[in-house]
């Protein structure tokens, strides 16, 4: 049993996010299902927030119960933690959110974004199925990421590796495996990174249109756009900057390039962790219709 001295701040810090992921994740589910009872219509955008908080929710949870068995049980960490179905489920979400975060920057891409392109009109004034069916293909190829982790027999090796069972031999296929495994979540996470970066920079592109035009001659409804542009550029790159951290730290614990129970593999947990929680609270204090309910929330609706 690890816990010491070292271990303790690591305890403290993942038990606050851990709170934090569960909270505003939830939040995001609750107040999106209960527009959806409210209106009985489901939009794009209350379609996206709760895959987004229900893939996140998912993330946290997988992600504080690894690092729980690592710090108070280590001897069973990786003989249970790394089996197939954790496997699974961690990389099934971890996929999951950035494919479903994807979706969101394509959303404000048609949805902000003015054009007179007729494939960019047609996916426009379809926006509704658009969305669906890109939800539909970004499950599918999450399921598709982690089956595929699944095959390459990691856990397995994972094992070996950890309770020194390894040889030479099982050593130089670790490498190979290693790199496979790496290779395998770089090459899934290419085609969605790509598409969103390119939505970033289209959206960038006419934030700085909308500022031309305002110099020219403001108006509110030029005002009231920007404001939109702002608001859906911040979630976005902040993103990015959650998911490129959460990234890296991601692939030294998947490569044990760090040792386990130092306090270099501790700050990699803290890290991974702070990316499920810490964009889902951009995402709700960039939206004005999720302000209000989640200071309440904050404050144990103390004004009620």
């Amino acid at each position: 049993m690890t816990t010491s001295l070292s271990a303790i701040p690591h305890v403290i810090i993942m038990s606050a996010e851990f709170v934090m992921g569960i909270t505003v994740n939830g939040f995001l589910i609750i107040i999106s299902c209960n527009k959806l009872i409210k209106s009985r219509k489901l939009t794009p955008m209350q379609l996206i927030l709760i895959c987004i908080g229900m893939s996140r929710f998912g993330l946290q949870v997988m992600l504080m119960i690894q690092s729980f068995f690592s710090v108070f049980f280590p001897l069973i960490y990786l003989a249970k933690l790394y089996g197939a179905v954790i496997v699974f489920l961690w990389m099934f979400f971890s996929s999951a959110s950035l494919w479903f975060a994807t979706c969101l920057s394509a959303f404000y891409c048609l949805k902000l974004i003015s054009s007179t392109q007729s494939c960019f009109l047609f996916l426009k004034f379809r926006i509704s199925k658009v969305i669906l069916w890109l939800l539909l293909g970004s499950l599918l190829a999450s399921v598709s990421t982690a089956v595929l982790c699944i095959a390459v027999d990691y856990p397995k090796v994972a094992e070996d590796i950890f309770f020194g069972n390894a040889t030479r031999t099982t050593m130089s296929k670790f490498k190979t495996k290693q790199t496979n495994e790496v290779l395998l979540v770089n090459l899934s996470l290419i085609f969605p990174l790509a598409v969103f970066l390119m939505c970033t920079f289209m959206l960038l592109m006419s934030l700085c249109k909308h500022t031309h035009r305002m110099q020219n001659g403001s108006c509110g409804f030029q005002r009231a756009s920007t404001a939109a542009h702002i608001n859906a550029l911040r979630t976005v790159l902040t993103f990015f900057l959650f998911f490129i951290s959460y990234f890296a730290a991601f692939i030294g614990n998947l490569t044990f390039i760090v040792p386990h129970g130092t306090q270099c593999y501790f700050l990699l947990k803290d890290i991974m962790a702070v990316y499920p929680s810490g964009h889902s609270v951009i995402i709700i204090l960039s939206n004005s219709k999720f302000q209000q309910p989640f200071k309440r929330l904050l404050c144990l609706k103390k004004n009620q």
